[in-house]
């Protein structure tokens, strides 16, 4: 009854099961290395669908105007379901995996709670366990994502170059980390771009570092800043 009296929370949560079990053989490819390439597409798809299914649970309806897009790009699911599309036909990347597999779980694991409570207080506690496990180091796992999509950024750069991506992804890929950037309900992605650079400011000061290499970090610091949007 609970199942049936949430439609659309529950098709969510079917999706995103889907996803971390596809995004599971892909990184670890226990059918193959072939059926593993499959299972990579098949978890981004299945990503998209889980955006587009939160995206019209949280927008209005669909109107075709820029103020509707500008409402839209604000929301995680959508950046999402751009990042999805960005690299459903790229060549397979066990890093871009992390992000869909890892928000999959703990979004299904909220669920999970939730379907067990309906159920009864105390049914399956072992997996209940788990859950709650998996709820303490939730904060550490987003700044995990956060990490990841950081460092997808010259990932997309390198694949260029390697012939394995293509000319437009690291643009559109850029354009995704902004929307994470300025994200209002994550701020994970900001808070790990400072952290980083907070770091390397310190270790650029030592004296045992180069001079160049202090140059080096200090113009790409500069640089990186210039990029970063404004964020209200």
């Amino acid at each position: 009854q609970f199942l049936m009296a949430n439609k659309l929370d529950t098709a969510m949560w079917i999706s995103r099961l889907f996803t971390v079990y596809c995004s599971a053989l892909f990184v670890l490819p226990l059918l193959g290395l072939h059926e593993a390439a499959s299972f990579y597409q098949r978890a981004l798809l299945a990503n998209a669908l889980t955006s587009v299914l939160r995206l019209h649970q949280r927008l209005p309806r669909f109107q075709l105007s820029r103020a509707f897009l500008a409402q839209a790009l604000l929301e995680d699911s959508c950046h999402y379901l751009l990042y999805s599309l960005i690299f459903v036909n790229s060549y397979p990347v066990t890093m871009s995996i992390f992000p869909v597999l890892l928000f999959s779980l703990l979004h299904a694991a909220t669920y999970t709670k939730k379907v067990l409570d309906a159920r009864s207080s105390n049914s399956l506690p072992f997996l209940r366990n788990l859950l709650e496990k998996l709820s303490a180091n939730q904060q550490n796992i987003l700044k995990f994502i956060a990490c990841n999509e950081i460092f997808l950024m010259p990932a997309t750069v390198f694949m260029l170059f390697s012939g394995q991506g293509s000319l437009l992804q690291p643009f559109i890929y850029y354009r995704f980390l902004t929307l994470r950037y300025s994200s209002r309900r994550n701020p994970y992605c900001r808070t790990l771009f400072t952290e980083l650079r907070i770091v390397v400011e310190h270790l650029i000061m030592k004296p045992s570092c180069p001079v160049f290499v202090r140059r080096l970090c200090l113009s790409s610091i500069s640089f990186i800043s210039r990029l970063a949007p404004t964020v209200a």
